[in-house]
């Protein structure tokens, strides 16, 4: 999206923050006329690809067009892995989630039997559906989808099931 600071009504970082209020990710490019540093930091702080002043010429645009693309292109394939991450996540019952979040902390089978109150072999068989559900071929793979959705950081201690 081309936008200039300065349109009539609603200006260009005004509309920038409503999309983000909105959570529209759309690439931003703005071209201005009158501008000064702080204006220009806002727009970059605020997700903005590039500041173009005018006078600016077409190989100016150009690329940074592209750049807006290939951030968008980039953009969307990382939330398409997100959305199937999350679908994945989604068909795991509740004691395999439990065992998917202790895994990600680096619990061993054992430890996570013990903080679950299962036997160790129980543990195994649910350890074995996450990662078939999960369709994940090692931990460390079951850890990046843990990062890609945010969890990694959010896993605390779990609670027991009944």
């Amino acid at each position: 999206m081309l936008l200039d600071v300065r349109m009539p009504g609603l200006g260009g970082l005004d509309l920038q923050a409503r999309l983000a209020e909105r959570q529209q990710t759309l690439p931003i490019i703005f071209i201005t006329g009158h501008s000064n540093v702080p204006t220009s930091v806002r727009a970059m702080k605020s997700g903005a690809v590039d500041f173009l002043q005018k006078p600016f010429n077409d190989d100016e645009v150009i690329a940074a067009v592209q750049r807006a693309l290939a951030l968008s292109r980039h953009g969307r394939s990382d939330s398409a892995v997100r959305t199937e991450v999350e679908r994945r996540l989604a068909i795991l019952t509740p004691r395999e989630r439990q065992v998917f979040e202790l895994v990600v902390k680096g619990l061993l089978n054992k430890q996570i039997a013990g903080e679950l109150g299962a036997a160790e072999q129980t543990i195994k068989i649910h350890r074995g559906r996450v990662m078939q559900k999960m369709q994940a071929n090692s931990v460390a793979d079951l850890v990046r989808m843990a990062e890609r959705v945010g969890l990694s950081k959010g896993i605390g201690p779990t609670t027991k099931a009944p």
